[in-house]
């Protein structure tokens, strides 16, 4: 029998409160997806002006990141033609993102779930992600909770 850590609907508002106030403070409205450890959604939030067609990118770089265990940037220096991860974007379904912008959530050295941020640069969306990530440790870090 496994114990699973995994993010609850609280640490999902956590984490989107958290990135929606970066996005606001860079000036670019964000879609921001956030799954549990497995990859599957918890919560999303289109703010006004995200784009449309982000929704989906963003929630897909959610999955990447808690599926994969690892941030989607990670994978855009992988996948590149000749390098070990060549071709890993087209894999489940085209699911898999290999832009910045998707960072898994980990705490207590587990994957607990992932951030998605699209709009963007995927620097910007990066940031936007990291600041949600950041957010909920803050708060994880003043509050005595369990997650």
């Amino acid at each position: 029998m496994l114990s699973i850590a995994r993010l609850d609907i609280a640490d999902a508002r956590i984490l989107i409160a958290a990135a929606r106030a970066k996005a606001e403070a860079i000036g670019v409205p964000m879609c921001i997806a956030i799954t549990d450890e497995s990859g599957n959604l918890i919560a999303f939030e289109r703010m006004d002006g995200g784009k449309v067609t982000s929704t989906t990118i963003a929630i897909d770089k959610a999955y990447t990141a808690a599926a994969a265990k690892k941030a989607t940037h990670e994978y855009g220096a992988a996948s590149q033609p000749g390098s070990p991860a060549y071709g890993i974007n087209s894999a489940i379904g085209g699911r898999l993102m290999v832009v910045g912008g998707g960072l898994p959530v980990i705490v207590g050295g587990a994957v607990v779930g992932g951030i998605g941020a699209s709009s963007g640069t995927p620097t910007q969306d990066t940031e936007v992600a990291q600041a949600g990530v950041d957010g909920l440790l803050a708060t994880m870090s003043t509050v005595s909770r369990p997650l």
